[in-house]
This record gives structure tokens, C-alpha cells and sequence, in this order.
């Protein structure tokens, strides 16, 4: 029992599911109408008009008409309305592609998207040398106005690999050059501490030094002074010995010389 009402409870989720889906992808009856033009009118353009425009003497022919003029002719010639700036960039790219992918030679056929306000088809394209992918943007209206497109060239299996190993050289080697400045940061935890022990006794060295200058210029200071006033004793006894003479006195022991005073 318990089984089938979880069998009955998964198909009734699976229905309300397949509605929800069906209701937001469903379209109109124009709708639909717009959306199978916009493809057929994609296949026709990338077939038959970007073609013929991939090579640079052919691309060059429209590099001298204004937008403007560009969507006058497109109109009068093929009947299609297009962006002149956006048929400008869209032969653009279709001709930078041409140079890897060669000419175009056929399309496997195409899918459609509506969203919004804008029709986006994408075209499969068989090239010479590669394939491509063209995505063609429609307004959402009964002009269906390109308003953009461009050629994708895929990539060959070569090509993915080589840029798989590329990617794989590029993370490995990242990692490895991370690795190897992790070691040199470890390796300067040694070195730091000599360097500060380094620096440490130059900074002692350099105030014992400072300490022997002073001691050095203390020295030299008392000497002078020493040596200064052992003159100023002397020239005291020569002062006195000549005050005595000039008195007729044979000894100094009658006076006394307290100062000197030079003049």
C-alpha cells in the first residue's frame, strides 16, 4: 500500500512538472510563426550572405557607407532589415574566423530561442579547416531586425588538449613557484636571528668605543688642566722673585701674591 501511494505521489509531481515546463516554453501560434522565419532567415544569411564577405577585399566593400546606407541596401537587395553598426560587426567577425576556420562550406542545421524581446538562433557551420557556431539575434517583432551576430570557430581536439595542458602547466607551476617562496620565508627564520645577534654586538662594539672616546677626552682634559696650573705656579714664583728684587728683599716671606691679572 504504502508503495503505490509513493508511485502515485512521484507521478502526479512528474505531471505538475511537465506543465510547469510546457507552460513557460509554449508560444503562440505567431509566436512560433516569428521563431521558424528567424531560423530559416539565419540558415539563409549565414549561408549565402556572411559567406560571401569572410575575405578581406569583400569585407572592404561596405567600410565606406555609413549604417545608414548599409540597412537602404540590405532592404533593397535582399529584403532583410538589419542594424547597419551590428551587420558591420558581425562581417567583422565571420572574417576573423574565416582566417582559422576557412570558407564556409555547408550548415547542419540550426536551433531557436525566444527570450524576451530578442530571437536568438544558432546556426552549426561546416568550414574548410574547422567548424563554427553562428549565433544570430532577431528582434522579437514582425520586422525580425538583426541586431547582432557572430561566428564562434570550435575548438579541434588538439587544440582542447593543448589548452588543457597548458591550464595544467600554468596551475602546477603557480603552486610550485608558491611552494619554493614559502621555503626561502622558512629558511630566513634561521638567518634573522644572526642577524640580529650580528647587529646586536656592532651596537655594543660601537658604545664601548664611544665610552674609551670619552674616557680618552677626560683624560686628556685633567692633564690640561693639571699642566695649567702647575704654569700658573711657576709664573707666581717668577712674579714674586721679581716683586722681591724690587724691594731689595732677598726672600718673598714679606708678601704674598694672591692674584694675577694679565694686561
Amino acid at each position: 500500500m504504502m508503495k503505490r501511494l509513493i508511485a502515485i505521489l512521484c507521478t502526479i509531481t512528474c505531471l505538475f512538472g511537465l506543465t510547469a515546463c510546457g507552460s513557460g516554453d509554449a508560444l503562440s501560434e505567431y509566436g512560433q510563426h516569428k521563431a521558424n522565419n528567424a531560423q530559416q532567415l539565419a540558415d539563409e544569411m549565414v549561408l549565402y550572405l556572411f559567406a560571401q564577405y569572410m575575405d578581406d577585399t569583400a569585407a572592404e566593400a561596405f567600410s565606406e557607407y555609413t549604417a545608414e546606407e548599409i540597412e537602404y541596401m540590405l532592404n533593397s537587395q535582399y529584403n532583410i532589415q538589419v542594424d547597419g553598426n551590428a551587420f558591420l560587426s558581425a562581417i567583422e567577425s565571420f572574417r576573423s574566423a574565416g582566417e582559422s576556420m576557412g570558407a564556409i562550406t555547408a550548415t547542419n542545421g540550426s536551433t531557436v530561442k525566444v527570450d524576451g524581446k530578442e530571437i536568438i538562433v544558432e546556426v552549426e557551420v561546416t568550414g574548410e579547416k574547422k567548424n563554427a557556431t553562428a549565433e544570430l539575434i532577431f528582434s522579437n517583432d514582425m520586422f525580425l531586425t538583426l541586431k547582432s551576430a557572430a561566428l564562434n570557430p570550435s575548438a579541434t581536439a588538439g587544440e582542447l588538449m593543448a589548452n588543457a595542458g597548458l591550464n595544467t602547466l600554468i596551475g602546477m607551476g603557480t603552486v610550485f613557484a608558491v611552494l619554493i617562496l614559502i621555503s626561502l620565508i622558512i629558511s630566513c627564520f634561521k638567518v634573522i636571528p644572526k642577524i640580529q645577534e650580528n647587529m646586536a654586538k656592532k651596537k655594543a662594539a660601537a658604545e664601548k668605543a664611544t665610552g674609551v672616546d670619552n674616557a680618552v677626552t677626560q683624560i686628556v682634559e685633567q692633564e690640561t688642566s693639571v699642566e695649567e696650573e702647575t704654569d700658573d705656579c711657576e709664573l707666581v714664583a717668577v712674579i714674586a722673585a721679581a716683586i722681591a728684587a724690587s724691594e731689595g728683599a732677598v726672600t718673598t716671606d714679606g708678601f704674598v701674591v694672591r692674584s694675577i691679572r694679565r694686561r
